[in-house]
C-alpha cells in the first residue's frame, strides 16, 4: 500500500507554480490552434520540473508532449489550454468589465485545466521518482474550442503508446464524467462571385452574399429531415462588406453538425455539402469548402470511472471562505439567464442522486457546490462535443469535473472568466490534479485494474474508431482566410 498523500503534498508546495501558469495562461487568452505563448509556458516550466519536452506533436506548432519515467503502465494526462473570442473579463468582477475590448478570454477555463493536469504529472512524477516502474506522458492539446488537436493526434493513432488517458473539466458540479457526447464537424464554405454596382449594373453581378443566404435557407429546410439526436449551427464569418450598393463578391460562412455517432455526422455533412453547391449553382457563383475539424463522441469506461469516484472520495472536494461564498452569489444574482437546475449529470437520470442533490444543495440554492454528486454510470448522451472523445476511442479515457465557478453558472461566459484568475479556481484545479494524480497511482500500482479498463474498452470500442478527420486534412485555426 503506497502513501498517495506524500505525493500529493507535491502538489501543494508547487501550487505557486501550478496556480501562477493557470494565471499566464488565462492573461494571454490566445484561440485555438493560435496559443504559441501558452505552448511556450509550459514546455519552458515542465523542462525545468524534469520532463522530456516534444513540441511540435504531428505537426500542430502549439502542441507538445512532457514524457517522464520508463516501461509499463504508460499513463497519459490531457492538457487544453485555448481560450474563447469576445470573452474579454477583469478577474474577480461581479459586473460585465471587458480588459481589452473585443478580446478573447477563458470562458471554458482551459487555463485551469492545463494546469491542473500539469499538477496531476507532477504527482505522478514525484511517485515515479521513488523507483517506481511507468511513464508518465503529459500531452499539450490545443484547439479544443476549434482545432480538435486531440482528433488530429488519433488520426496518427498517437495516443497507443498510452495504457489509459485520464483528464478533467472544470465546472459548476464535483462529479465524475460519464455517459457520451455528440461527434462534430465543423467545415468552412467560401462563395466568389462577382462585383457591380447594385443599382446600375446589377445584372452584371452574381452575389457571393446571396450564395450564403441560400445555404442557409436551404440548411433550415434541412432541419425537419434529420434525426432528434442532430443539430446543425452556423456563423457568416465574412458577409462580403459594409456597403448595401455593391453586389458582394465574396462571402464566407461556418458549419458545425452534430450528432452522436460519427457515421451519422458525416451523413448529414454530405448533405449540407450538397446544399451548399446547389446555392452556388443557383446564384453562378463558385464554391470551395475547407474542413476545419471534426471530433469523436465519448466511449464512457465503468472501470476508470469508479477509481477516479473512490479517489475523489479519498481527496475530497475545496471547501470556501464566507467571502469566496458571497462573491459567487454577487455573481449569481447577476445570471442575465438564471438557472435553478440542479448540480451534477447524474441528477437526470437517478431519482435518489437528484432527492440526495436537492437536500445538500438546498434546492440548488447554494452559491458553490462543496459536496461530490454521487457516481453514477451512464451511456446516455449528452449535449456538446469534446475532442477526448476520439482518445476514448483508441484507449480507455476518463475524466471529472471539479468546482471552479458558481452554481449553474452558464457556459462559455464572462462569469467563468471572471473566476478563472480566483482562489475559487485556484482551489479547484489543486483538487483535481490530486484527483487525477491518485488515480494514476492506483494504476500504477495495479495492472489488474488496467487490465479491467482495457477488457471493458474492448467491448465498447468493438466498432473500432472511425476517425472523423479526412487523411488529407490539415489543422486550421478559425478565422484563417481561405485561399
Amino acid at each position: 500500500m503506497i502513501d498517495k498523500k506524500k505525493y500529493l503534498s507535491v502538489i501543494d508546495e508547487k501550487a505557486n507554480i501550478i496556480t501562477d501558469v493557470s494565471d499566464k495562461i488565462w492573461e494571454y487568452a490566445e484561440l485555438s490552434l493560435m496559443e504559441f505563448k501558452s505552448c511556450e509556458l509550459y514546455c519552458k516550466v515542465l523542462k525545468e520540473e524534469g520532463f522530456t519536452v516534444e513540441t511540435p506533436v504531428v505537426g500542430i506548432e502549439t502542441a507538445f508532449k512532457a514524457t517522464y519515467g520508463s516501461g509499463k503502465p504508460v499513463i497519459g494526462i490531457l492538457a487544453e489550454y485555448d481560450a474563447l473570442a469576445a470573452l474579454s473579463q477583469e478577474a474577480g468582477s461581479t459586473v460585465r468589465k471587458e480588459l481589452v475590448r473585443g478580446a478573447a478570454g477563458h470562458g471554458c477555463g482551459h487555463n485551469m485545466l492545463g494546469a491542473g493536469a500539469m499538477a496531476a504529472a507532477f504527482a505522478a512524477k514525484a511517485y515515479l521518482e521513488d523507483d517506481h516502474e511507468g511513464t508518465v506522458i503529459f500531452y499539450g492539446c490545443p484547439g479544443e474550442e476549434g482545432g480538435a488537436a486531440k482528433a488530429f493526434m488519433a488520426r496518427e493513432r498517437l495516443f497507443e503508446e498510452c495504457d489509459v488517458a485520464l483528464t478533467w473539466h472544470p465546472g459548476s458540479s464535483n462529479q465524475v464524467t460519464s455517459g457520451t457526447c455528440n461527434s462534430c464537424i465543423q467545415t468552412e464554405y467560401k462563395f466568389t462571385g462577382v462585383a457591380s454596382h447594385a443599382a446600375g449594373n446589377p445584372h452584371k453581378g452574381r452575389s457571393a452574399l446571396d450564395a450564403v443566404e441560400l445555404m442557409n435557407i436551404g440548411v433550415q429546410f434541412l432541419r425537419e429531415h434529420m434525426s432528434d439526436d442532430c443539430r446543425i449551427h452556423y456563423a457568416i464569418t465574412d458577409a462580403g462588406g459594409n456597403s448595401p450598393n455593391v453586389v458582394q463578391p465574396h462571402a464566407q460562412v461556418l458549419y458545425m453538425v452534430r450528432a452522436v455517432e460519427v457515421k451519422d455526422a458525416l451523413e448529414l455533412q454530405a448533405r449540407v455539402d450538397k446544399i451548399a453547391e446547389a446555392a452556388a449553382m443557383m446564384t453562378e457563383t463558385t464554391m470551395k469548402k475547407r474542413f476545419i475539424d471534426g471530433c469523436s463522441n465519448t466511449v464512457p469506461n465503468k472501470a476508470l470511472e469508479k477509481l477516479l469516484w473512490d479517489n475523489f472520495n479519498e481527496v475530497g472536494v475545496p471547501t470556501y471562505t464566507e467571502e469566496e461564498k458571497a462573491f459567487a452569489q454577487a455573481l449569481i444574482d447577476g445570471y442575465e439567464m438564471p438557472s435553478h437546475d440542479l448540480p451534477g449529470a447524474a441528477c437526470d437520470e437517478n431519482d435518489e442522486i437528484a432527492e440526495w442533490v436537492k437536500e445538500v444543495s438546498k434546492n440548488a440554492t447554494i452559491p458553490l457546490n462543496d459536496f461530490l454528486v454521487p457516481y453514477w454510470f451512464s451511456t446516455k448522451p449528452r449535449a456538446g462535443s469534446t475532442d477526448v472523445g476520439d482518445v476514448s476511442w483508441l484507449i480507455p479515457t476518463a475524466q471529472i469535473n471539479v468546482v471552479t465557478a458558481p452554481s449553474n453558472v452558464p457556459g462559455h461566459s464572462w462569469q467563468n472568466v471572471s473566476c478563472g484568475k480566483t482562489s475559487i479556481g485556484h482551489k479547484g484545479l489543486l483538487c483535481a490534479g490530486k484527483v487525477l494524480a491518485a488515480t494514476a497511482m492506483d494504476l500504477y500500482q495495479n495492472p489488474d485494474k488496467i487490465a479491467e479498463a482495457k477488457a471493458e474498452f474492448d467491448k465498447r470500442a468493438a466498432a473500432g474508431y472511425f476517425c472523423p478527420v479526412p487523411a488529407d486534412a490539415v489543422p486550421v485555426a478559425v478565422g484563417d482566410q481561405m485561399d
